[in-house]
Protein backbone atom coordinates (compact mmCIF):
# COMPACT_ATOMS: atom_id res chain seq x y z
CA UNK A 1 0.00 0.00 0.00
CA UNK A 2 1.07 3.78 -0.70
CA UNK A 3 1.18 5.82 2.17
CA UNK A 4 -1.95 8.25 2.07
CA UNK A 5 0.57 12.02 2.08
CA UNK A 6 -1.84 14.18 3.50
CA UNK A 7 -1.68 18.10 3.14
CA UNK A 8 -3.52 18.78 6.14
CA UNK A 9 -1.62 15.61 8.69
CA UNK A 10 -5.18 14.78 10.29
CA UNK A 11 -6.37 12.45 7.61
CA UNK A 12 -8.39 9.40 8.96
CA UNK A 13 -7.02 7.34 6.11
CA UNK A 14 -3.20 6.45 6.18
CA UNK A 15 -2.19 4.11 2.79
CA UNK A 16 -4.18 3.24 0.08
CA UNK A 17 -3.91 0.65 -3.09
CA UNK A 18 -6.13 0.89 -6.45
CA UNK A 19 -6.21 -0.70 -9.76
CA UNK A 20 -7.93 0.27 -12.60
CA UNK A 21 -11.66 -1.02 -10.95
CA UNK A 22 -11.14 -0.88 -7.10
CA UNK A 23 -9.64 1.07 -4.42
CA UNK A 24 -8.37 0.10 -1.02
CA UNK A 25 -8.26 2.20 1.83
CA UNK A 26 -6.50 1.93 5.32
CA UNK A 27 -7.93 3.96 8.10
CA UNK A 28 -5.83 5.29 11.43
CA UNK A 29 -8.05 1.92 13.12
CA UNK A 30 -6.01 -0.34 10.70
CA UNK A 31 -9.23 -1.31 9.21
CA UNK A 32 -8.98 -1.87 5.76
CA UNK A 33 -11.70 -2.06 3.26
CA UNK A 34 -12.15 -2.62 -0.60
CA UNK A 35 -14.17 -0.57 -2.63
CA UNK A 36 -14.95 -1.21 -6.13
CA UNK A 37 -16.77 -0.61 -9.29
CA UNK A 38 -19.62 -3.13 -7.98
CA UNK A 39 -19.61 -1.11 -4.45
CA UNK A 40 -19.91 1.97 -4.03
CA UNK A 41 -19.95 1.82 -8.21
CA UNK A 42 -17.02 3.21 -11.13
CA UNK A 43 -17.89 7.07 -10.37
CA UNK A 44 -17.24 6.95 -6.65
CA UNK A 45 -14.06 5.15 -7.29
CA UNK A 46 -12.81 7.45 -10.13
CA UNK A 47 -12.91 10.26 -7.46
CA UNK A 48 -11.85 8.38 -4.53
CA UNK A 49 -8.45 7.61 -6.65
CA UNK A 50 -8.14 10.90 -7.50
CA UNK A 51 -8.10 12.57 -4.36
CA UNK A 52 -6.17 9.59 -2.36
CA UNK A 53 -3.72 10.53 -5.42
CA UNK A 54 -3.96 14.42 -4.44
CA UNK A 55 -3.64 13.59 -0.59
CA UNK A 56 -6.67 15.66 -0.05
CA UNK A 57 -10.27 14.99 1.46
CA UNK A 58 -10.70 10.63 0.70
CA UNK A 59 -11.53 10.25 4.23
CA UNK A 60 -14.03 13.07 4.25
CA UNK A 61 -15.26 11.89 0.55
CA UNK A 62 -15.73 8.48 1.85
CA UNK A 63 -17.86 9.52 5.18
CA UNK A 64 -19.87 11.60 3.12
CA UNK A 65 -20.43 9.92 0.24
CA UNK A 66 -19.70 6.47 0.57
CA UNK A 67 -20.19 5.56 4.57
CA UNK A 68 -20.66 1.96 4.61
CA UNK A 69 -21.02 1.01 0.76
CA UNK A 70 -17.96 -0.75 0.47
CA UNK A 71 -17.53 -4.30 -1.23
CA UNK A 72 -15.42 -5.66 1.72
CA UNK A 73 -13.93 -5.07 4.78
CA UNK A 74 -10.60 -6.91 4.80
CA UNK A 75 -10.01 -6.73 8.44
Amino acid sequence: MKKYRSKNEQSGVIAYDSGDDYIMVKFVDETEYLYNENRPGKLHIEKMKTLAQDGEGLATYINVNVRNNYFKKLN
